[in-house]
Formats: C-alpha cells, sequence, structure tokens
C-alpha cells in the first residue's frame, strides 16, 4: 500500500547533535584534530572586566571557519545557513534551543578584536606545526606563487594621494588608519590611491583590464600540497619577491630548511 507523509510537527523532539554528524564530516575531523581553545587566552585583553557575558570568541571563531570553509561570504546568509545545518551547528557548540549570534556581531569582532589580536595568523601557524608533528611536510622541496585577488573598490574611487583626507572625512580613526598607511604600505608614493580601499593597488595580468587588487602569496610543499606560509601584498610584480622572502624566513623558525625553492618566471 502506499504511504504518504503527512506535514506534521511534534512539540518535543529529542535526538543528540552528537549523533547526526557523520564520523568523516569535515567539520567532525576538524573538531577532531584542532583546538580552538586558545582564542579565549588570546583575546582576553580586548574584552572588559565587567559587565554581562559575551558570546564565547571560540564560537564567534568557529563560525567564521564554517564561512570559510563553505564559500559563504555574506555575513547575514552565513547566520541563516548555521540556524539551518545541524553540522554547522554542532561544529559551533550551539545547540538547537541556542541563538546564532547575529551578523553585526561578527562584522565586530572581526574588524575589533579578531584582527587586532592576531588571533588568524595563530590558527593557521597552530595547523601548520600540527602537520610538522603529523610528519605530513616534507619541507626539501618549495614552490611560491602569487594570485592577483580584486579588491572591493573601481577605478574611478582613485584620486591624487594628497587629496585623500579631505575625501574621507578624516576622523580620529581615519586619520590613525592614514598614518599606519604611510608609515607601513610599501606603495605610499603611488600618485593614486582609491577612496574606497587605500591599500589597494591598480594593476593588470595577462593583458586583461586593469583592476584594484592585492597579490595573495602562497609558500606550498608540494609533495603534501599544504600550503606552509601565506602573504598579501599590494598588486606589484617585485612584491612577489619580497614576500617570497618573508614567507622563508618565518617557515625558517619553523625548522625547515628547504633545498630549492620553485616559482615562476615572473
Amino acid at each position: 500500500m502506499m504511504g504518504q507523509q503527512p506535514r506534521t510537527e511534534s512539540l518535543f523532539y529529542y535526538f543528540r547533535l552528537e549523533d547526526q554528524i557523520p564520523d568523516n564530516h569535515l567539520l567532525r575531523v576538524i573538531d577532531r584534530h584542532v583546538d580552538l581553545s586558545f582564542v579565549r587566552e588570546r583575546v582576553k585583553d580586548f574584552y572588559s572586566s565587567m559587565g554581562r557575558p559575551s558570546i564565547d570568541p571560540e564560537v564567534l571563531l568557529r563560525l567564521l571557519l564554517v564561512g570559510y570553509l563553505y564559500g559563504i561570504t555574506s555575513e547575514r546568509r552565513l547566520v541563516e545557513e548555521v540556524r539551518m545545518h545541524l553540522a554547522f551547528r554542532w561544529f559551533t557548540r550551539l545547540d538547537l534551543n541556542q541563538e546564532v549570534p547575529d551578523h553585526s556581531t561578527f562584522s565586530k569582532n572581526r574588524h575589533g578584536r579578531f584582527r587586532q589580536s592576531g588571533v588568524f595568523r595563530q590558527i593557521f601557524e597552530t595547523i601548520v606545526q600540527r602537520c610538522l608533528e603529523a610528519g605530513l611536510v616534507e619541507g626539501k622541496n618549495l614552490v611560491v606563487d602569487g594570485t592577483l585577488v580584486g579588491a572591493d573598490a573601481s577605478r574611478g574611487s582613485c584620486i591624487p594621494r594628497e587629496q585623500l583626507p579631505e575625501a574621507a572625512h578624516v576622523s580620529r580613526t581615519v586619520k590613525e588608519y592614514l598614518s599606519e598607511l604611510e608609515e607601513q604600505n610599501p606603495v605610499s608614493n603611488t600618485e593614486l590611491v582609491s577612496t574606497t580601499d587605500p591599500d589597494a593597488v591598480l594593476t593588470t595580468k595577462g593583458g586583461g583590464p586593469a583592476v584594484m587588487g592585492y597579490y595573495d602569496n602562497y609558500l606550498i610543499d608540494p609533495t603534501s600540497r599544504i600550503i606552509l606560509e601565506v602573504e598579501a601584498t599590494p598588486a606589484l610584480f617585485h612584491q612577489e619577491a619580497v614576500a617570497a622572502r618573508k614567507m622563508m624566513e618565518r617557515v625558517e623558525k619553523l625548522g625547515i630548511r628547504a633545498e630549492s625553492l620553485g616559482a615562476d618566471k615572473a
């Protein structure tokens, strides 16, 4: 006899999230091998000792990792996906009766506490260290390359650098940012700068149209295909060599002494 499933909703449900996630699920594997609890110690100085308890910073970090791992670039959509996805809830330690944090909370922490504390760099280095301890990295022959990443800025947003403070309607925060740019940005002598993204540089690659962008540089162990280092730079060809030197120096501190380094002719 043909069955028919009626659309009914029980008042109560009883099941464990733990039982719903397959053993080989990506998030379960990551959770098994990477301890993210250190984030609390790393960012504790950025919290007040008074007031109501905040959202656990480890939960926020796990939510952001879900977004990066599954290509969810919108923080609003990330909140919606985590609300509906059992594996996402399990990984972020949010039970079904717990509310997912507001999307604005992600922005404030990503641009504030997490960026200031350098916690993303520490996560990256922790995972690389675990790969080294597990013997996954050979480290004898490494390769390096840079990828052009477009910025959220158009060519029309570019103005002469000396006009930037006036165009930005300078507040104290903007003044500090511009001052930091002058000190740290190796291309601060460029004539034009974007009002939308002052760090971006107008560039072209492969004969295509010029765009505002950056180079995302990677140092990789080709045997294991593990990314050992990463460095973002202005989108200028000579910056690839600068980034390669920085990345090689950093991996040497991890005990990696490469015999050769492969790169393209650029």
